[in-house]
């Protein structure tokens, strides 16, 4: 069973306590599988499973993408945050 580690970053790190998460992969794994792994290996990862982005070797993949061996991957949730410069301003 391949093994593989994902770089976390924002929330995903915040709620891990760590910056990246190593996980044990089936054969032919897609990112759905990682997900789940991730999830068996730190629950509290699992409540941002639903919105989290996957990204292989700095591409977002979907779920059915297969996880290559050997390959960078990163975990990103959703971000938000900002100001809306057009009422700061008064645009």
């Amino acid at each position: 069973m391949p093994s593989a580690t994902v770089l976390l970053f924002a929330l995903a790190r915040a709620r891990a306590g760590r910056p990246a998460l190593t996980v044990d992969l089936p054969e032919s794994a897609t990112v759905a599988d990682l997900k789940a792994a991730m999830a068996a290996a730190c629950p509290a990862l699992g409540p941002l499973l639903p919105t989290l982005r996957i990204a292989i070797d700095s591409e977002y993949a979907p779920d059915d993408r297969p996880v290559p061996p050997g390959a960078e991957l990163a975990a990103i949730p959703p971000v938000s945050g900002g100001i809306d410069l057009s009422k700061t301003l008064n645009l």
